[in-house]
């Protein structure tokens, strides 16, 4: 049991980052609004969760303009897959 604890990533243990990987799991990339409408948070608190997961090089960033108007997309890493991955396989053990 101890062996699955160990293998509990902390940088998604919180609510807002484990949905924002989940969401990057499943799509390519998604926007920041597109985050924010889905998992309901403010664009402070989404803020800070993105920035942290990029600190951590969970997540990559583009940044364009379209009419003028800047637009921010988010898309899980390929180590930010993986850790994901291997969090989530340690969750599924730890409760059979």
């Amino acid at each position: 049991m101890k062996e699955h604890l160990n293998n509990i990533n902390k940088a998604f243990e919180n609510r807002a980052r484990l949905g924002i990987m989940s969401a990057l799991m499943v799509n390519d990339q998604i926007d920041f609004n597109g985050l924010k409408a889905l998992l309901g948070l403010t664009d402070g608190n989404l803020a800070s969760h993105l920035k942290s997961l990029e600190k951590a090089g969970y997540i990559a960033v583009t940044k364009e303009f379209i009419d003028r108007k800047p637009k921010t997309k988010y898309m899980a890493t390929p180590s930010g897959k993986s850790a994901f991955e291997k969090h989530i396989k340690a969750i599924e053990n730890l409760l059979k």
